[in-house]
């Protein structure tokens, strides 16, 4: 049930967002909330991270449903004793819809977080599948590491 929980709440909350952004913001405005270092900025990326491959979105509509697929067969695969693994599937899955409901109902996805020392807008969604895949590539690490022990 983890992974069906963080893939549902993680979509819910970008959902929630996104819709709080759409509702308050026009594309394009900006709110200061620590000059120079946080700002909220409503942006419309039709492309991918760092609004790369503009226009693509059929490439990222597939992908999107690729990953998602892959996290629903890997949630009844996976052992449910690995709690890291699926919560960290179920994040990737719940960004990887947050921005596919963008793209097939909107057209771009919504972008929001503006840290100031990076020159790229970016949402929940986005930061989700990241800090996942952190969680993922962390996994990896400390089973490497147990089974390097063990071959001691």
């Amino acid at each position: 049930m983890l992974v069906w929980f963080a893939m549902i709440g993680v979509w819910i909350v970008d959902r929630l967002l996104k819709v709080l952004i759409q509702k308050n913001f026009v594309p394009g405005e900006s709110l200061i909330v620590i000059p120079k270092v946080f700002h909220i900025t409503y942006v419309l990326n039709p492309g991918a991270a760092f609004g790369l491959m503009a226009g693509r979105t059929w490439v990222f509509v597939v992908t999107a449903v690729v990953v998602v697929g892959g996290v629903i067969y890997g949630q009844f695969r996976i052992p449910k004793k690995e709690v890291l693994l699926r919560l960290a599937i179920g994040m990737i899955g719940g960004g990887a819809l947050g921005n596919l409901y963008d793209r097939l109902v909107i057209g771009r996805v919504v972008d929001y977080i503006d840290v100031q020392i990076w020159p790229y807008v970016f949402n929940f969604a986005d930061s989700m599948i990241v800090v996942g895949v952190g969680l993922l590539m962390l996994k990896l690490y400390w089973d490497e590491k147990d089974h390097k022990t063990l071959e001691r």
